[in-house]
């Protein structure tokens, strides 16, 4: 019980500092606001091993704050916005013809940068991996490789932009 009532204590005292520290760190207060939860919730539960006569209890909540900013980051969803509404998108070009229009301007390349744009960029193999499979140099492969790019971005024209971001 007394534990509690300390703990109590001092989360009532140290809760809008935390709070305010979080959206210094974060700059969003609805973040802020969970982040700070969060750290109140993490150091309860270890509030019987934080030293409270030789250290700071703050420190310690300090520490949990900037680590549950850390791995709220690391996670995908914290790339996330929220709207009202979603936003007008251009149409994008149907699949199929997306498709279709590359594998024209693939057959316009000679036999074996084709294989090369194949196996590099619709394989995804790496250079080294290439050169063994068509029993060429590295620098066979990356030489060939920038210009059936470029051929392929010529090619292409107006097109290319939903291939070559």
């Amino acid at each position: 019980m007394r534990d509690d009532a300390e703990f109590t204590a001092f989360a009532e005292a140290a809760a809008v500092r935390l709070r305010q520290i979080a959206y210094l760190m974060c700059r969003d207060w609805h973040l802020a606001q969970d982040l700070t939860q969060t750290t109140l919730t993490k150091l309860y539960v270890a509030w019987h091993r934080v030293n409270h006569k030789d250290g700071d209890p703050f420190l310690y909540a300090r520490r949990i704050l900037l680590n549950s900013l850390l791995d709220h980051r690391r996670r995908r969803s914290s790339t996330e916005l929220a709207a009202d509404r979603l936003p007008d998108l251009p149409r994008t070009a149907d699949p199929t013809d997306v498709r279709l229009t590359l594998l024209g301007a693939l057959a316009l390349l000679p036999r074996r940068s084709r294989a090369i744009v194949i196996l590099r960029y619709w394989e995804d193999h790496s250079v080294a991996v290439t050169a063994e499979i068509l029993g060429v140099n590295e620098s066979v492969v990356k030489s060939q490789s920038m210009r059936a790019l470029a051929t392929l971005r010529e090619h292409l024209g107006e097109d290319r932009e939903l291939f070559f971001s």
